[in-house]
């Protein structure tokens, strides 16, 4: 979780993002009769909080930055929620779905390329979306949309269906990376010299 949010911090405002609705979800499944943690619902709220007072400077253009040891905090700050709230783990999971599907597919093309598989670049999918065109709020923005239609899943779906949704969020992950790979062939490539 620590290593996905440290990534996912390549764009403005987007570990923020995905870090504020993990904590959402987490505070809401909390706050259910089914669950209801008092202790959690709290630490959620202050997350939460905490999260949001950060992303109004931290959006596009941001005036100031989570930085490595920021963005791992995000990660950890998640991870710890997860385990303290009694294992909420497939929640956040859900959550962050599209960047650890997308950290474990960098990591292989990496490997596969014989590049070390921890190393920076340019190919995660927030930045081949933004070198496609979107702007770096409407990257934000999908992703953002993303974990709330998969948080959300997991405040009414029971245990079995998560797993479900899971799985069909990794068939949504193929899917895209298959249309961004063709996307990318189409595109023209910029001349060495220009």
């Amino acid at each position: 979780m620590m290593y996905t949010t440290k990534l996912l911090d390549g764009l403005d405002g987007l570990a923020t993002s995905i870090g504020s609705v993990g904590a959402l979800v987490v505070l809401l499944l909390a706050s259910t009769t089914a669950y209801f943690q008092p202790d959690i619902i709290v630490f959620a709220a202050i997350v939460l909080g905490a999260f949001l007072g950060f992303l109004a400077w931290n959006m596009h253009p941001a005036k100031i930055f989570l930085g490595e040891g920021g963005a791992l905090l995000v990660g950890f700050v998640l991870g710890s929620l997860a385990v303290l709230s009694g294992g909420k783990v497939a929640t956040l999971l859900l959550v962050m779905g599209v960047p650890i599907l997308d950290v474990a597919w960098v990591m292989y093309r990496r490997y596969k390329t014989g590049k070390k598989v921890i190393g920076g670049d340019r190919l995660h999918l927030h930045h081949r979306l933004y070198d496609l065109g979107l702007t770096q709020r409407d990257v934000v923005f999908l992703y953002t949309f993303l974990a709330i239609v998969f948080g959300a899943s997991t405040l009414f779906l029971p245990s079995i269906a998560k797993l479900i949704a899971l799985i069909v969020l990794s068939m949504i992950m193929l899917i895209g990376a298959y249309f961004l790979i063709s996307l990318e062939k189409k595109k023209p490539r910029a001349s060495k010299g220009s």
